[in-house]
């Protein structure tokens, strides 16, 4: 996958919105990494701000929604990890902006 398809990949997670602090899941550091291959298959590594989250399957099909957009991704795969763990650390700048976090 080169480095403009990852870019759009990435734009698109942009609109998924974390329901409980308004800032998109991209910004919030939720993101780790994402990978299509050369049949379409898109899987997206990621965590969520809390173990038990209610709304990881909200927040689950909102990406689904989002990069189903884009026509060279056919199928996706959601994987949720808790490894590394997120943190404050892993918000952009503009989201800790936003939260009110110190920088």
């Amino acid at each position: 996958m080169d480095e403009a398809m990852k870019e759009n990949i990435m734009g698109a997670l942009e609109n998924v919105i974390d329901p409980e602090l308004g800032i998109d899941i991209v910004n919030l550091g939720l993101i780790y990494d994402v990978d299509l291959d050369d049949e379409g298959h898109l899987v997206v590594t990621m965590t969520l701000t809390a173990m038990g989250c209610p709304l990881a399957g909200v927040i689950e099909n909102e990406v689904r929604t989002a990069v189903s957009e884009i026509p060279e991704v056919q199928s996706v795969d959601v994987n949720i990890v808790w490894n590394p763990p997120w943190g404050k650390d892993k918000m952009s700048r503009m989201a800790k902006i936003a939260l009110g976090v110190p920088d």
